[in-house]
């Protein structure tokens, strides 16, 4: 299997000849937001057999990225996620993209792969629609590896048998401002999350790529510095997970151990 990471949570994993990607997000700017490092993903990245969508923020439902799919892909969203946003639906009906919604617990397939989706503890509602209305989530992608995508999350109790054992975390280690609030990870909380789950490899994602226009000199560390120290962090924590810090549009073949 291989991991590409194109930048903030937007990944390509291909496993059993099945390529899924996650939170596509293809712009150099979003509303207040622009991409400081690495190139835009090129048109390859928005090929995919099943594309994951783990909430419903701008940065990872995002329709415009959403319509360079080619017609027909297999597209899955938290349910509920149609009715909240008319956007995914007239993008889905223009694209023919063939939507299934899951709940926290509930599996589909693709070829080889299944995909079972899991809870995040991270507030998913899109504003201005009504509080929480669809709650966040994370995916399990299991092929020849079984993957943990866990799209925007905080640490919460019951990660560990939510999730299951698995062989490659795809972990947010930051933000796209200068605070993180409550329903996130950061690079320590990450390194928590990535020993609690015992992976044998970790890719950090969700940093270094999208900050606030102007904001350039507010705690720049926290834009530049998160991979590293998640990375530090882990050497402490689990230095038995091995730690892939991949630039924007790398890829790495991660060994899986069974």
């Amino acid at each position: 299997m291989e991991v590409t990471w194109w930048g903030h949570a937007t990944v390509t994993v291909e496993d059993s000849g099945v390529r899924v990607l996650t939170d596509p997000l293809f712009v150099r700017r979003l509303a207040h937001l622009r991409r400081r490092r690495g190139p835009l993903p090129p048109p390859e990245a928005a090929r995919a057999d099943l594309v994951l969508v783990s909430h419903l923020h701008a940065d990872h439902l995002h329709p415009a990225s959403l319509a360079r799919l080619a017609p027909g892909t297999r597209l899955v969203v938290p349910r509920g996620a149609g009715a909240a946003v008319p956007a995914l639906r007239r993008v889905a009906v223009a694209r023919q993209l063939r939507v299934t919604e899951l709940r926290a617990g509930e599996e589909c397939r693709a070829g080889a792969v299944t995909v079972r989706a899991v809870r995040a503890a991270h507030d998913g509602r899109r504003l201005p629609c009504g509080p929480r209305r669809v709650p966040a989530l994370g995916y399990v992608v299991h092929g020849t590896a079984r993957t943990y995508f866990a799209g925007d999350t905080g640490l919460f109790e019951e990660l560990t048998d939510e999730v299951g054992p698995c062989d490659v975390a795809l972990l947010p280690v930051g933000g796209w401002g200068p605070f993180l609030g409550p329903g996130h990870l950061d690079a320590r909380r990450a390194a928590q999350a990535a020993a609690r789950l015992a992976p044998s490899s970790v890719v950090p994602v969700h940093y270094g790529t999208y900050w606030p226009i102007g904001l350039d000199a507010v705690r720049p560390h926290e834009f530049h510095a998160p991979g590293v120290e998640f990375e530090r962090q882990v050497g402490l924590m689990a230095p038995e997970v091995t730690v892939h810090r991949l630039e924007h549009g790398a890829s790495v073949r991660p060994e899986v151990v069974r």
